[in-house]
């Protein structure tokens, strides 16, 4: 029995060894292509790439928090997972608003900029996607992350397309429906990441408090 408990151990111990490598990997993605992406969607005034910016900030955020929630109890970790859940939503907002003042300004974005960028952007986190999809299944802190990425490699898809519908139509408005569809996935994901937190933090107060 003894020796179940310690393979047991070890294996959940290589399962976390694991995760905050996965972790690191999308953590230094995100904060590179967050400076990238910040200083070429201001320049080439899109507000899908803007948008998409501010996500790869809040996931390099989230990133860290997870790290620092690693070893902590489920109670804490779930705890964690609310406050990155409230991120994505209030990320989600602040995106809509963009979106808006992006409308009623005109700006038109630079088609070529943004296709290149939105590759570049799918690329990296493609290969966040990858390492952190084992962990997909996980506690809220785990899920959380994975939406994360899963999220941002579809927005990398959708400002791809948006260049293109930019280019093709000289208008700004695929932009900004990408925009709008970035925000979206905040909204659908936070609201996920809220409920799974909750309930994982009501299933373990009684331990917490003990």
């Amino acid at each position: 029995m003894a020796g179940c408990q310690c393979e047991h151990h070890s294996s959940k111990h290589e399962m976390s060894k694991k995760f905050r490598n996965a972790l690191w990997i999308a953590l230094i993605l995100n904060l590179s292509l967050f400076i990238i992406e910040v200083v070429v969607g201001v320049q080439a005034g899109s507000t899908a790439l803007w948008a998409d910016s501010l996500d790869f900030a809040g996931d390099a955020f989230n990133y860290a928090i997870s790290i620092m929630a690693l070893g902590m109890s489920l109670y804490w970790r779930a705890s964690i997972a609310l406050v990155k859940g409230y991120t994505m939503v209030c990320f989600a907002i602040l995106v809509l608003v963009k979106v808006i003042w992006a409308y009623w300004s005109g700006v038109q974005p630079e088609a070529l900029t943004m296709g290149l960028i939105g590759f570049l952007a799918l690329a990296a986190n493609v290969v966040s996607a990858l390492v952190l999809y084992t962990f997909r299944d996980g506690d809220a802190n785990m899920t959380s992350v994975w939406l994360c990425s899963r999220n941002d490699a579809i927005g990398n898809i959708a400002v791809i397309l948006a260049a293109i519908g930019v280019f093709g139509t000289h208008s700004s408005i695929p932009d900004l429906l990408v925009a709008a569809v970035i925000a979206s996935l905040g909204f659908s994901s936070g609201y996920h990441v809220i409920q799974k937190s909750r309930a994982e933090r009501q299933a373990n107060k009684s331990q917490h408090l003990a």
